[in-house]
This record gives C-alpha cells, structure tokens and sequence, in this order.
C-alpha cells in the first residue's frame, strides 16, 4: 500500500526542493529526469534507486500511478542522476517486491516494507 494521496502535493512544495540538493550525489538518492506526456516539459523528480545486475530498482513509495512514473512507462525511457552521472534508463516495467528484494540493503528492504511500498520500477541500462 503506497503512502497517503495527499503527500506527493506536499513534498513536491516542501521536501522535493531539498531533496533535489542532495539527490543524484548521495546514494540511494537519485533524480529520474523524464518528459510529461502530453506537455513535453522536461521534469525532475527525486527518487530511491538500487543498482540491480541489468540497471536499477526504484522504489514507488507513492504507487505506480504517480504522473512521473506514467511518464516513464509511456515514453520507455528516462535519464537517472545517480552519484554525479547521469544514465541513460530503458525498458521500464511495474515489479512486486519479491523481484527486487535481493538488490535492497536489508535496512532499505525492512523500511520499505513497513512503509507498505510493495511495487518498484526496473528499469535496463543502454
């Protein structure tokens, strides 16, 4: 079960703008950059990510409804800044947390699952 609906409204406000500071630098941290649907804009997003052995897991602690993760999946594609590179992401696709749970630190996979974040995007490297 993915955290409360009307949290995203206050992070994008409040915890987003510090984030965005610090994520891409400090693992797990990263940004997903992404292009809306229907706008085209360029957005940046601060997320988790953990390196799996084809690219990363990135937990969707507010469910894979959210715009940017519908952003991704309709384009296929997004760029990742994580440790001060950017990298080029493909092949998205909605997993459970049975497929990622060997990649998780055991501290992450035990937070994540008290938080009821039960869903994660893999996504490839290019």
């Amino acid at each position: 079960m993915p955290l409360p609906r009307f949290l995203p409204a206050v992070n994008r406000r409040v915890k987003n703008p510090v984030a965005r500071r610090f994520a891409g630098r400090i693992p797990p941290f990263a940004i997903v950059v992404h292009k809306g649907r229907r706008s085209g804009n360029e957005y940046r997003t601060p997320i988790m990510a953990f390196p799996s052995p084809t690219g990363f897991a990135i937990a969707l602690t507010y469910g894979p409804e959210t715009d940017w993760v519908r952003n991704v999946l309709a384009a296929g594609t997004c760029t990742l800044e994580y440790r001060g590179d950017e990298l080029p992401l493909t092949d998205p696709r909605l997993v459970h947390a049975a497929e990622v749970r060997a990649v998780l630190p055991a501290v992450i996979r035990y937070i994540l699952r008290l938080m009821r974040v039960d869903d994660y995007l893999l996504m490839n490297r290019t």
